[in-house]
C-alpha cells in the first residue's frame, strides 16, 4: 500500500474483487493478487480505516420488494446558504435511496423507489409537507440500463473515449 494515500495495483485488484463479490474470501482474493492471506486481510483493514472501503452492503432486487418504481425528483427547498437540513429530512424518508445536495435552481436530487405511481404521489405529498421545500420535479424511470456502485480503479480512466 503507499504511504501517500494513493493506491498501488495490488490494493485496486483487492478493491475490483471486493466490488464485484463482497462476499469473497481473503484465501481467494490472495490467491487471485499473489499475496498471502494475512497480507490481504491487513490491505483490507488498512483501506477499511483510510475509508476507502466505506463498507459493506447486499444488493436486494427491488421488485422482490414490490418496489418497482423508480424515480428521480428534483428538490427545490429555501435553506440557509451551506446548510443541508432540508437533505437530512429527505434523507430520512425510507422511499429515498439517495440525496444529493446540487448546484443550481433546485437544492437536491434524490432517487426513490417506491410500488406505483400512487406511492410516488404520496411520497412527493410527504416531501411537499417539509418546511423548507417549494417545488419539486419528478421524472420516472422506464428502464434501467445500468445501475452499480462500483467506482472505477483504472487511475487513466476519465470516461472519455478517443475517436
Amino acid at each position: 500500500m503507499v504511504k501517500n494515500g494513493t493506491l498501488d495495483e495490488t490494493d485496486r485488484k483487492i478493491l475490483d474483487l471486493l466490488q464485484a463479490n463482497a462476499r469473497t474470501t481473503n484465501a481467494d482474493i490472495a490467491r487471485s493478487v499473489g499475496k498471502a492471506p494475512s497480507a490481504v486481510l491487513e490491505r483490507i483493514r488498512k483501506l477499511e480505516a483510510r475509508g476507502v472501503i466505506q463498507g459493506y452492503e447486499t444488493r436486494v432486487n427491488p421488485k422482490a420488494l414490490d418496489h418497482g418504481l423508480t424515480a428521480f425528483t428534483f428538490v427545490h427547498a429555501e435553506d440557509a446558504v451551506g446548510s443541508v437540513r432540508s437533505g437530512r429530512e429527505l434523507a430520512a424518508l425510507p422511499e429515498v435511496l439517495e440525496v444529493h445536495h446540487t448546484a443550481g435552481q433546485d437544492a437536491y436530487l434524490i432517487k426513490v423507489r417506491v410500488q406505483d405511481t400512487e406511492a410516488l404521489g404520496r411520497l412527493l405529498r410527504r416531501i411537499g409537507r417539509i418546511r423548507s421545500v417549494r417545488d419539486t420535479r419528478t421524472t420516472i424511470v422506464l428502464t434501467t440500463v445500468k445501475e452499480t456502485l462500483a467506482q472505477s480503479l483504472d487511475p487513466g480512466d476519465n470516461g472519455a473515449q478517443d475517436d
